[in-house]
């Protein structure tokens, strides 16, 4: 299950952060809880200091490396959900409709062609009239 958006990213940060804590006792570094939730250390990296901002985790540099703390999870809740789109099917429909507009393009540059070249045959016709008029 693929988890995009930042809120679901943040309870599985701090579900991690716990688990982790109970199993070991102590609290955990970043590169346990990014292995346990199978983000990379850049993804987790900034998924932490975000929470950091919003005073959800808290990052205390030791002795050890930098461990990670639950410092108010219920802020996790003041995060916007976002709503999953069908992102296949709107960028079908602008394909289509950018399609649609090229053909559009194509059609009226046709139609001025073929206007430019009539408009050039009954000129020339008209030259050539005229020419074979004086001739006569």
């Amino acid at each position: 299950m693929e988890h995009s958006d930042f809120y679901s990213n943040a309870h599985l940060v701090a579900a991690a952060i716990r688990i982790l804590n109970h199993q070991n006792s102590t609290p955990p570094s970043m590169d346990q809880v990014c292995g346990i939730i199978s983000f990379t250390l850049e993804q987790g990296n900034f998924i932490f200091k975000k929470l950091k901002e919003i005073g959800v985790v808290d990052v205390v540099e030791g002795g050890f490396g930098a461990r990670l703390f639950i410092k108010n999870h219920l802020k996790i809740e003041e995060i916007p959900k976002a709503k999953k789109k069908d992102t296949l099917e709107e960028s079908l429909k602008a394909f289509q409709n950018s399609k649609k507009d090229f053909t559009q393009k194509i059609e009226s540059f046709q139609a001025k062609q073929a206007k430019k070249q009539r408009d050039l045959f009954a000129e020339l016709e008209e030259k050539l009239k005229k020419g074979s008029n004086k001739v006569l």
